[in-house]
This record gives structure tokens, C-alpha cells and sequence, in this order.
């Protein structure tokens, strides 16, 4: 088997039917717009995360759960009935959406009490946000 020398370049043909020119183009060449990614590495690696750890129906009904409650605090005993899950089931999501840093952690005796950060779920309302020129054309 041969090494490769370099990328392999497919090229589409172009033909002027006006002026019956033929011109080999590159795909690149012939594709409307070229597209970039406006995230880094880094930002992509985060959002990944954010997103696996909110791929799991629980944690995305605890978030709901949070964003309804507002700025005030939720006991971990109360997501257990609505959820039908064992409290260490729920601590485990729970342990999953802080580390993520979604949510914030507060201990009040013997209890811990949970609450959105603010601005968490910005990031992600962020990148499914419908460009602005996009929007307009719709």
C-alpha cells in the first residue's frame, strides 16, 4: 500500500454552457459559503459536558423543576416524590448538576438545598439561539 502524500482534493467540473468554458473546481471552490465554528476547543469540550450531563431525563426535569422555583432553594427530599426516584438516586443526579456547574449546593443542617446558577443555562440558550439574519429571513 502506497502512503498518502497529501489530502486527497476531489474537483467537480464546471461547464459555462454560454461560453462553453470548462473549469475544474475544487469542492471547496464550489460550495455556496464556508463555514466555521465561532467555539474553541475548550468551549466546545465544556458544552459537551454541559450537554452529556443534561442528557438524562431526570436531571432535565430537576432543572426544569429549579427554573420554576425561581431564585429559592430546593431540599433534596423534595425532588424524590415528584421524580419516583430513591433519595441517593436523586443525590447522584443532583452531585452531577453541580459538578457540571448548573447547580449550587447549600448545607442547612442536615439537609442540602439546591438552586440554579445564575447565567448556568445561558451558555446553552446561547448556542441554539437562532442567528439574528437567520431569523429575520424566516
Amino acid at each position: 500500500m502506497m502512503p498518502r502524500r497529501g489530502p486527497l482534493r476531489r474537483v467537480s467540473i464546471s461547464f459555462d454552457t454560454v461560453t462553453g468554458v470548462k473549469k475544474a473546481l475544487s469542492l471547496i471552490e464550489s460550495c455556496c459559503v464556508p463555514v466555521a465554528s465561532s467555539l474553541s476547543d475548550e468551549e466546545a469540550a465544556e458544552l459537551e459536558r454541559l450537554l452529556r450531563v443534561l442528557a438524562d431525563r431526570h436531571r432535565v426535569k430537576i432543572v426544569s423543576m429549579l427554573a420554576q422555583a425561581g431564585p429559592g432553594a430546593i431540599c433534596v427530599c423534595d425532588f424524590v416524590p415528584p421524580l419516583g426516584l430513591a433519595q441517593p438516586t436523586v443525590s447522584y443526579h443532583l452531585k452531577q448538576l453541580v459538578e457540571a456547574g448548573l447547580l449550587a449546593r447549600e448545607r442547612r443542617g442536615t439537609f442540602a438545598y439546591y438552586s440554579l446558577v445564575p447565567g448556568a443555562l445561558a451558555r446553552v440558550r446561547e448556542l441554539f439561539a437562532e442567528p439574528a439574519g437567520l431569523a429575520a429571513a424566516g
